[in-house]
C-alpha cells in the first residue's frame, strides 16, 4: 500500500466519523428538553427550533461531503502537484503554489455555504440581517486574511525546515505559538475589519459593569458596543485585552434584550474565568497543541518519498500543510479534544460560580436563558456530542450548578 492510497483510506474513515457525528447530532434534535429550561421556547418556538436545527444540519452535512469529495479528488488526481508545477521549481514558490489552490477551494466552498447558511437558512427564520454587499465584503477580507496567514505559515514551515533540520520541531513551536498570541493581541483590530464600535453610553450598566470590575481589581479600558446586528439577531458578549486591563465589548443585540443585572451578571461570570487565570490555562493547552502540530509537521516532511505517489518530485511545504491538516491533526483532535473540551466544561461551571459570588445567580440564570433564545440554542444535546466538542456544559447543568450555588452562598 503506497502513501496515496493510505492518505485517501484515512480521508474516507474521517469523513465517516464526522458523518456518524452528524447523525447523532440530528438524532438528538429529538431529545425530551430538561424541565429546567422548558421555559425557554413555548410549544411554536420549540417546534420553530426543529426546522431551524434539522435545516442547519442538512446543510452542514451537504458543506461536510462537499469538501471531503474537493479534497479527495484533488488528492486522487495529483491537482495540488500539478497546479505546483506552474509555479516553475523553486520549493518556496511550489508550496505557496499548493497553499494558494488549497485556500482558494476552502474559501470558495465556504462562500457558498456560508451564503446559503446567512443568506437562506438564517434569513428564513429572523436571524439574519447581512446584506449582499455585507457578505460579499466580508468574503473578501476573510480570503486576504487567510491567504495572508496561510502563506506565510507555510514559507515558515519551509524555512524553519531547510535552515535548521532537526532544531525545526521547537522552533517551529515557538514560532507557532507566539503567532497565536500576536493574533489574539491583534484581535480587536482585525473586529474592527468587519464591525463598527462605539463607546457606551454613560448610565446604569456603564455604572454598573465598571464598579463590578473594578471592586475585583481589574481597571476598564473601555466599554463599547459591537454592532452586531448588521448581521445577525443573535446576542453575545466578551472581553478583550491582556492582563488588568480590559476591554468589554457588548453586542448592541444584548443591549438591547437584557436588563443592566443581567449583563453584569454576564461579565460576572467572564471576570471569574480572569481570577482563576482560565486564559492563561487555555493558553497553556494551546501550547500543548502547537508542540503536537509542530511535532506532525517535522515528521511529515522528513520523509521526502511521501510525496512521490503524489506527483511531487520532492517535499512540498504546503502539501505537508495539507495532510497534517486534512489527515493527521483529524485523527489526532477529537482525543485531544475529549480532554480540552472537559476542562472548559469545568472552568465554564468554575465561573458561573462567581457570579453567584458577587449576587447575581438569578439575574445570571436569566441572561443565559435569554441568551440561549435568542441565539435558538439546543437545550437537549447528545452526551456523547457534549464530552466530544462542546467547550460549554448544557444550559440544564449550568441552571443546576448555579441554584445550587445559590442556596450554598
Amino acid at each position: 500500500m503506497n502513501y496515496k492510497t493510505l492518505a485517501l483510506i484515512l480521508l474516507a474513515l474521517i469523513q465517516a466519523y464526522k458523518l456518524t457525528l452528524l447523525a447523532v447530532k440530528r438524532k438528538s434534535f429529538s431529545n425530551p428538553i430538561p424541565d429546567n429550561v422548558k421555559d425557554i421556547y413555548d410549544e411554536e418556538e420549540f417546534q420553530k427550533w426543529r426546522m431551524y436545527s434539522a435545516e442547519k444540519s442538512h446543510w452542514e452535512l451537504w458543506q461536510t461531503l462537499t469538501s471531503f469529495v474537493i479534497t479527495f479528488l484533488l488528492i486522487l488526481t495529483d491537482a495540488f502537484s500539478a497546479f505546483s508545477k506552474l509555479f516553475g521549481t523553486n520549493i518556496y514558490w511550489c508550496s505557496l503554489g499548493v497553499t494558494l489552490l488549497t485556500v482558494i477551494t476552502d474559501t470558495v466552498t465556504g462562500c457558498v455555504f456560508g451564503y446559503v447558511d446567512s443568506m437562506i437558512v438564517e434569513q428564513k427564520y429572523g436571524f439574519n440581517k447581512t446584506t449582499k454587499a455585507t457578505f460579499i465584503a466580508d468574503q473578501v477580507k476573510g480570503l486576504v486574511i487567510s491567504l495572508i496567514l496561510s502563506l506565510g505559515l507555510t514559507a515558515l514551515l519551509a524555512t524553519f525546515h531547510l535552515w535548521l533540520g532537526k532544531l525545526m520541531p521547537v522552533v517551529f513551536a515557538a514560532a507557532l505559538f507566539l503567532f497565536i498570541l500576536f493574533i489574539t493581541f491583534l484581535y480587536p483590530f482585525f473586529s474592527r475589519i468587519f464591525n463598527k464600535f462605539t463607546p457606551l453610553e454613560d448610565g446604569e450598566l456603564k455604572d454598573k459593569l465598571t464598579g463590578l470590575l473594578e471592586k475585583n481589581g481589574y481597571r476598564v479600558r473601555a466599554i463599547q458596543v459591537m454592532d452586531a446586528s448588521r448581521r445577525s439577531s443573535k446576542s453575545n458578549a466578551y472581553f478583550t485585552g491582556f492582563g488588568k486591563t480590559k476591554t468589554i465589548v457588548l453586542f448592541d443585540t444584548l443591549v438591547d434584550s437584557s436588563t443592566p443585572d443581567e449583563i453584569c451578571a454576564v461579565f460576572a461570570h467572564e471576570m471569574g474565568h480572569g481570577i482563576h487565570k482560565d486564559t492563561l490555562k487555555n493558553q497553556a493547552l494551546s501550547l500543548l497543541n502547537v508542540c503536537l502540530i509542530a511535532l506532525c509537521a517535522y515528521l511529515t516532511v522528513s520523509c521526502a518519498e511521501l510525496y512521490k505517489p503524489f506527483g511531487f518530485d520532492s517535499v512540498n511545504y504546503g502539501f505537508a500543510m495539507v495532510l497534517v491538516g486534512e489527515i493527521e491533526l483529524a485523527i489526532i483532535s477529537p482525543l485531544l479534544g475529549l480532554f480540552s473540551a472537559w476542562h472548559s466544561r469545568r472552568a465554564e461551571f468554575r465561573a458561573d460560580r462567581q457570579a453567584v459570588v458577587e449576587g447575581y445567580g438569578k439575574d445570571l440564570i436569566s441572561a443565559l436563558k435569554t441568551l440561549a433564545r435568542e441565539n435558538f440554542s439546543h437545550l437537549a444535546p447528545s452526551p456523547l456530542i457534549v464530552k466530544l466538542e462542546y467547550s460549554h456544559p448544557p444550559l440544564s447543568e449550568r441552571i443546576k450548578a448555579i441554584e445550587e450555588g445559590m442556596k450554598q452562598n
